[in-house]
C-alpha cells in the first residue's frame, strides 16, 4: 500500500493562532523537514509539558503543540468543551499548518483523542503513542461523579487566581468537572473498546505506575489493566514501556520512555510502506 509523504514541509518555526469554530487556538510548529508529530496535552495541561519530549527526539521532526480551547496564555475561550470539539480541533491545527498526515502522542486527556483521531483517520496518520490514558475501564459510578464535581467546586476558589499564568484554564468548575466525567463515560470498555479496535495503525502505549491526581489506591492500577485484553487481541496496538514514574510526572520524569515510542512507531510505518 502506497501512503502519502508524511509531511508538507515548513522550514521555518511558525508560532501562532489558528481560528477554530468559536474560538483560536495558540499553536507552535517547529518546521522542518521530518515526520510531523503532533502532540495532544492532558485535559487541562499546556504544550509546555512537552518540551522535554521534542528535545529527547531533537531536530530531525517536525513538532506541532497546541494549547487547547480555554488553555494556557492565548488559547480562547469557547462554548464548546465537548470532547468531539477536541478531536475536531486536531483536523484544525493540522489543516491550518498544511500537515496530510501526522504522528499523534497523546497524554492523558490526549491520549483519547489520539486514539479516537487514528482511528478515524487511518490514511492521516503515521501511528499513534498514546502516554497513560485510552485505557478501557469502567471507573466511572454516581459515586465518584459525585466526588469529581466536589473536588473542582472545591479548587473553584483559587483557580481564577492562577488563570493569568496559565496554569488553570479559563473554564467554571462545573464545566472542568463535566469535560471530566465525560472522559469516564467515554472510558467505559463498551465504548472505548470499539474505538480501539478500530485503530488499523501501529499504536504503542507508555503507562505509568501508582495514582493520578484525584485517585485512590490502586484505582488508577485497576485501569491500566483495562489494557490487557486490548494487547492480546490487537498485534498493532502493544506496550511499549511501563514507567516507575506516576501519571503527572510521566512527562518530566520518562520523557525517554515516549521518545522511544514515538521511534518505535515511526519505524513500524516505514517498514510497513
Amino acid at each position: 500500500m502506497t501512503k502519502k509523504n508524511s509531511t508538507s514541509s515548513t522550514e521555518s518555526k511558525w508560532t501562532g493562532m489558528v481560528p477554530v469554530d468559536d474560538t483560536a487556538l495558540a499553536v507552535t510548529d517547529t518546521g522542518g523537514p521530518g515526520i510531523p508529530v503532533v502532540y495532544l496535552n492532558g485535559q487541562f495541561a499546556t504544550q509546555g509539558y512537552w518540551r522535554r519530549v521534542i528535545a529527547e527526539l531533537g531536530t530531525d521532526w517536525r513538532h506541532i503543540t497546541y494549547d487547547e480551547r480555554a488553555r494556557g496564555k492565548k488559547s480562547k475561550r469557547s462554548a464548546d468543551y465537548s470532547f468531539e470539539a477536541a478531536v475536531r480541533d486536531v483536523d484544525a491545527v493540522l489543516a491550518a499548518r498544511g500537515v496530510d498526515r501526522a504522528l499523534v502522542v497523546g497524554w492523558s486527556y490526549g491520549a483519547f483523542v489520539g486514539a479516537h483521531w487514528a482511528g478515524r483517520n487511518p490514511d492521516r496518520t503515521v501511528g499513534a503513542v498514546l502516554v497513560d490514558g485510552a485505557q478501557p475501564y469502567d471507573w466511572l459510578d454516581e459515586a465518584l461523579e459525585q466526588r469529581i464535581r466536589k473536588l473542582f467546586r472545591r479548587m473553584g476558589w483559587f483557580m481564577p487566581l492562577l488563570r493569568p499564568t496559565g496554569l488553570t484554564p479559563r473554564m467554571t468548575a462545573e464545566q472542568m468537572a463535566n469535560s471530566n466525567i465525560e472522559v469516564g463515560r467515554l472510558a467505559r470498555e463498551r465504548e472505548l473498546g470499539p474505538v480501539l479496535d478500530n485503530i488499523t495503525v501501529p499504536v504503542r502505549y507508555v503507562l505509568a505506575s501508582g495514582a493520578s491526581f484525584g485517585s485512590k489506591g490502586d484505582e488508577q492500577e485497576l485501569i491500566r489493566k483495562g489494557l490487557d485484553p486490548v494487547f492480546g487481541r490487537k498485534p498493532n496496538i502493544q506496550l511499549s514501556a511501563k514507567v516507575a514514574s506516576n501519571h503527572g510526572a510521566i512527562l518530566k520524569k520518562d520523557y525517554p520512555a515516549v521518545a522511544e515510542a514515538v521511534l518505535e512507531v515511526a519505524a513500524l510505518d516505514r517498514a510497513g510502506r
